[in-house]
């Protein structure tokens, strides 16, 4: 079973080699009945192709590349879900570069836009600095951005986040809900990554105060590495201040959870004595009660996807730029001053 080769199948549907590769190939170059007859010989025989010898005659990898940093991640995980499902109908076999190192996210963002190992090259949260943009506008395979952008990167298509406006709507909720001592937990905002999701929601944070006329204390600002732990400890040292903030934003909802957890071991009542606003509105946010700022990271994989796709099915076509919306998701962690 399954051990038949492409000459078999040639020599009973009496047919040559090239037809059989093109009718595996999908090429239009081949009639309807003689089409049938080799899908029925392929049946007949369990004829299984070899994906290489497929990819050689094609002259692809079909693989798409995903560039993606610390992939375990709640955030990332859902995007790659997004990502993946998209793919699974198409012809392609999605391969993952976890990114943990600036080093490894260098030798990625250099090496795999020049098509040799990936058709096609998707990059997540992962924005370009300047050394970086000659490869990936020169690049001999499609890349998409998602949740990344440079300015110099008109020519890409890029699918991205309004964390600005994000991060302005977080603690306009706040402030809407009567509070003025308002706190930042977020992870560095000059990273090596260049990240930029944590820097854009406190520029909203930021922006959001100076509208309300609102002092921005620099106490309320805590900032370290992304993980739950880091964020309690932040959260504690801010709550333990003579003048505590009475709401806190956390740039995630893994941060927010560091949040809970530090007036939980305060004894702070949320959202009676503290109100906590996440981002990102992944799965277990839901379940928490947590207020957050919902991002709409599956379909952000999804539209990836679509758009690595249409590149990789014509070139010429013109590169798109879209905005995926934020929305408010106002759960049981913030209440009225």
């Amino acid at each position: 079973m399954g051990s038949s080769t492409i000459r078999d199948v040639a020599k009973r549907a009496g047919v040559g080699l090239g037809t059989v590769s093109r009718v595996l190939n999908g090429s239009p170059m081949v009639s309807p009945a003689t089409r049938q007859r080799v899908m029925q010989v392929i049946a007949e025989l369990n004829f299984i192709p070899n994906p290489s010898a497929r990819r050689l005659s094609l002259g692809k990898t079909l693989t798409i590349a995903v560039i993606v940093p610390f992939f375990t991640r709640p955030a990332m995980i859902e995007r790659l879900r997004g990502i993946e499902h998209s793919l699974v109908e198409s012809e392609y076999d999605l391969i993952i570069y976890n990114v943990e190192t600036v080093q490894r996210r260098d030798e990625c963002l250099h090496e795999l836009p020049r098509g040799e190992r990936a058709d096609g090259v998707m990059v997540v949260s992962l924005s370009p600095r300047d050394a970086d943009i000659p490869q990936l506008l020169c690049a001999s395979a499609p890349v998409v951005l998602i949740d990344a952008n440079h300015p110099s990167l008109t020519a890409l298509s890029r699918v991205i986040v309004d964390d600005v406006q994000g991060g302005c709507m977080a603690t306009q909720h706040l402030i809407e809900l009567g509070h003025e001592r308002i706190g930042y937990v977020s992870d560095w905002l000059e990273n090596p990554f260049n990240f930029t999701s944590s820097r854009d929601r406190y520029k909203g944070y930021y922006q959001a105060m100076q509208n309300a006329g609102l002092e921005i204390n620099p106490q309320y600002h805590g900032q370290s590495d992304h993980s739950r732990s880091e964020a309690r400890r932040l959260a504690a040292e801010m709550l333990a201040l003579p003048e505590r903030p009475t709401a806190i934003f956390a740039a995630s909802d893994t941060q927010a959870m560091g949040v809970l957890e530090a007036a939980r071991s305060m004894r702070l009542r949320v959202p009676e004595d503290l109100s906590v606003i996440g981002y990102d509105d992944i799965e277990i946010a839901e379940y928490l009660g947590l207020t957050t700022i919902r991002q709409l990271l599956y379909e952000s994989g999804q539209r990836g996807v679509e758009l690595l796709l249409r590149a990789l099915g014509e070139s010429s076509l013109e590169p798109v730029f879209e905005v995926m919306p934020t929305e408010l998701v106002v759960r049981k962690t913030t209440a009225a001053r």
